[in-house]
């Protein structure tokens, strides 16, 4: 396989600009491995597919408010600093994007809010785009990470051409998000409401929880045409003790397992026993799933539509078959499923 394998014509309109209005009522393409049928149905259907002893297993953490705009010292000029990754708390370091990147060198102070209450100082480069920062700022941690915060907005994707709303900070989030870390929504998870959640809870669904915090390495552009040769940034990740006896009691009774989105289908497949059940772990995976490959535990899965060349349409086609995959997607381009984070969702099943 190829990266030209994954390219298609994707028009711009099918980009999701906003979610659909309610959760639960976006499209859900529902997609039957052995017998290549498709189904079109609405989100909330997804219960008519699963039964008592079956388990979906969800992507707890949850997005910061990592875009952060600032102003660089005696030019004045506007900065946008994206928040990646923490890298000490005591010494207020991060790892961070800046854009426009050519104006920001080592040395550089930049300073945010009105008040100009938090400062930043450029301490290295990192990547062409990527700095450490360290934040000086007077006050407790707790307080910094308020200020944070405060000052940081939404990290809606930057295909999305409209100023940031008050709904996103809602709507760009889980309603299952626990665990903060992200800076990118787990977005296969955005369709599920409460009362959807409470309606498979009654069926007798049951639940497992794990936690990878998606940075910004999901959505780096592949640019080796050798798969193999791609490397993925490593993520922070946590399964516990309970979220692998519930899974594993599944595989045990033959019920299903599925995966809601590809960031969860990560995670699980970053720790496996010998005899394919799932193990606890906690720290960082760079796991990049291409076909061919064998999945160990889930046998049905929840996901977006994504982007041509990506990474997920990756992982899309080796757990749906190379073929289907592309047949669903001439599909979807077909019946204007709505694409990407805010979009549409699909069902393998």
């Amino acid at each position: 396989m190829k990266l030209s394998n994954f390219n298609f014509d994707l028009p711009a309109e099918l980009l999701a600009e906003f979610p659909a209005e309610n959760r639960d009522e976006a499209r859900l393409m529902v997609v039957h491995r052995k017998t290549g049928e498709i189904e079109h149905r609405l989100f909330k259907d997804v219960i008519e597919y699963f039964e008592e002893g079956d388990v979906m297993v969800l992507n707890n953490t949850k997005v910061f408010p990592a875009r952060l705009y600032g102003n660089k010292e005696k030019t004045g000029a506007r900065i946008e600093v994206f928040l990646l990754r923490e890298l000490n708390a005591e010494q207020r370091l991060w790892d961070v994007l800046v854009d426009p990147a050519r104006k920001i060198r080592i040395g550089n102070k930049l300073y945010f809010g009105e008040d100009d209450s938090l400062v930043a100082e450029v301490i290295d480069n990192t990547t062409s785009r990527g700095r450490t920062l360290r934040f000086l700022y007077d006050g407790s941690y707790e307080e910094f990470r308020n200020k944070l915060t405060e000052l940081g907005e939404t990290p809606i994707p930057k295909y999305i051409s409209r100023e940031v709303t008050p709904e996103d900070e809602e709507r760009y989030q889980t309603i299952y998000a626990t665990e903060e870390g992200a800076v990118a929504a787990p977005t296969a998870g955005l369709h599920f409401s409460k009362h959807l959640l409470k309606r498979l809870e009654i069926k007798g669904v049951d639940f497992a929880k794990v936690t990878l915090h998606i940075g910004l390495g999901t959505f780096n552009p592949v640019e080796v045409e050798d798969l193999s040769k791609h490397k993925m940034d490593s993520e922070e990740l946590i399964i516990t003790q309970e979220a692998c006896d519930i899974v594993n009691k599944a595989k045990a009774n033959r019920k299903k397992v599925c995966c809601v989105g590809t960031t969860t289908m990560r995670a699980m497949e970053s720790s496996v026993s010998s005899n394919k059940t799932l193990n606890p772990f906690i720290g960082w995976t760079n796991k990049f799933i291409f076909p061919p490959y064998d999945f160990s535990i889930a046998d049905a899965m929840i996901t977006n539509f994504h982007m041509p060349k990506s990474t997920l349409l990756m992982m899309i086609s080796a757990f749906c078959g190379h073929d289907l995959m592309e047949k669903a997607y001439e599909e979807a381009v077909k019946e204007k499923y709505k694409f990407y984070s805010y979009g549409d969702a699909m069902l393998i099943l």
